[in-house]
Parts: C-alpha cells; sequence; structure tokens
C-alpha cells in the first residue's frame, strides 16, 4: 500500500504561484499513476490532474493551462505546479492513486485571498 504525504500550501494572493509536493512510499510507485484532488468548504471532493507512471497527463478543464502536473519517480513525488491562482481554487489539495481509494491522508491547505 502507498503512504502518502501532501506539502505545500499556503496563503497566496490571487495571480499568484504554489507548487505542492506528494512524496510516496512504495518500490512500484513508478508504475502507478496518480492524481491530484481537492475539496473545498461544503463541496465534493474533485479531480484536479492526473499523470500516469510514464509521464502523461490529463486536466480537469478548470485548471487547464494554470496547473501543471508532473512526478519524481527517483525521489517517489508528485508535484502540481499551480499558476495564476484564483479564489475558488481555495481547497484542500489531496495527492491518491485513485479517486475510489479507500484511506486519504491530511491534505494540504490552499487560500487564495487578497
Amino acid at each position: 500500500q502507498v503512504q502518502l504525504v501532501e506539502s505545500g500550501g499556503g496563503l497566496v494572493q490571487p495571480g499568484g504561484s504554489l507548487r505542492l509536493s506528494c512524496a510516496a512510499s512504495g518500490s512500484i510507485f513508478s508504475t502507478i499513476p496518480m492524481g491530484w484532488y481537492r475539496q473545498a468548504p461544503g463541496k465534493q471532493r474533485e479531480w484536479v490532474a492526473r499523470i500516469t507512471g510514464r509521464g502523461s497527463t490529463v486536466y480537469a478543464d478548470s485548471v487547464k493551462g494554470r496547473f501543471t502536473i508532473s512526478r519524481d519517480n527517483a525521489k517517489n513525488t508528485v508535484y502540481l505546479q499551480m499558476n495564476s491562482l484564483k479564489p475558488e481554487d481555495t481547497a484542500v489539495y489531496y495527492c491518491n492513486t485513485s479517486p475510489y481509494a479507500s484511506s486519504w491522508s491530511t491534505g494540504t491547505q490552499v487560500t487564495v485571498s487578497s
């Protein structure tokens, strides 16, 4: 089972940038597709971006062109570079192997506000 720890969140002004990191344990990390998800207050968790083990990426329409997902398999880490942040990006951000995963870590809070 892969264990995940997210970091890099914080408070940023609209238009600003943040880079989130997701450190994973497990020797098979490089073969596992990974995704970033987020949950805003009072809303359901939603998918943000996904990357395969080989680096193919796909994004939700709401973040396309602003966010970039990447991975460093040597470091067992997945990243989410977030640019041109908007107040509606405010949420707790999580990484995981699947939206149907039974276990989720605590995530990292991103707050976009002036």
